[in-house]
């Protein structure tokens, strides 16, 4: 059995070269022996026409996606078909290319196309698990985050109300000072005025006793 990869070696698609390239430096590092059919060479119109004609899968690319004709790279075994450039790509991925190629041995080859895409599904299974468990830790993690947050932030409005009270405290004796001080002055000035009232009366009392005296001495 003879493995066949159909290849045009005068394609415009950078795409198509690009897999090209890749599904033959693929085969060479596993050395896997094959051969290359050109299907742009003179000669190989018959080639050309089995190629198109037997491959089930487009081959399509970005550029294009529904081509009229299977685009290569196309993959044989013999006049068998295998696959198309993402089934490749696919099969080595998940380590089961020689089942694709029909290279595998008697006893590998119970390894169907069914069993090779529920590999797959399972893979992206435990992707998906793996990921629903990332995203539910997260919120666990970030929650004692956010308690020592509140925490601080409880001690610190609380330190701000204990230093407010502090202030309003010392304000109010501030206060309850200088009231006293007034009052005190209030008193001294008053005593001042009283005295002073007194000492008036005091002045003018003597100098009635003054007047009266004079005119007593005038009368006689």
């Amino acid at each position: 059995m003879v493995l066949k990869v159909y290849v045009s070696g005068m394609s415009g698609n950078k795409e198509v070269k690009k897999r090209q390239q890749r599904v033959l430096m693929i085969l060479d590092s596993k050395n896997i022996k094959y051969d290359t059919v050109d299907i742009t060479e003179p000669g190989k119109e018959s080639e050309k026409e089995l190629m198109q004609n037997k491959s089930t899968s487009s081959g399509g690319t970005v550029s294009d996606p529904e081509p009229r004709h299977p685009l290569p790279p196309q993959l044989f075994n013999d006049d068998e078909y295998c696959g198309d450039y993402d089934a490749f790509d696919m099969a080595n991925e998940i380590d089961t290319l020689e089942v694709f190629l029909k290279l595998a041995t008697a006893d590998t080859t119970a390894v169907s196309t069914a069993q090779i895409e529920l590999k797959q599904e399972n893979g992206e299974a435990k992707k998906e698990e793996a990921e629903a468990e990332a995203e539910e830790k997260k919120p666990d993690e970030e929650k004692p985050e956010g308690g020592e947050g509140d925490a601080k932030d409880e001690a610190a409005e609380k330190a701000e109300n204990e230093d407010g009270d502090g202030e309003d405290k010392k304000k109010a004796e501030g206060e309850g000072e200088d009231a006293a001080e007034n009052a005190d002055e209030k008193q001294k000035k008053q005593a001042t005025i009283t005295t002073a009232v007194k000492t008036s009366n005091s002045s003018d009392s003597q100098s009635d006793l003054f007047l009266e005296s004079e005119r007593a001495a005038a009368a006689q």
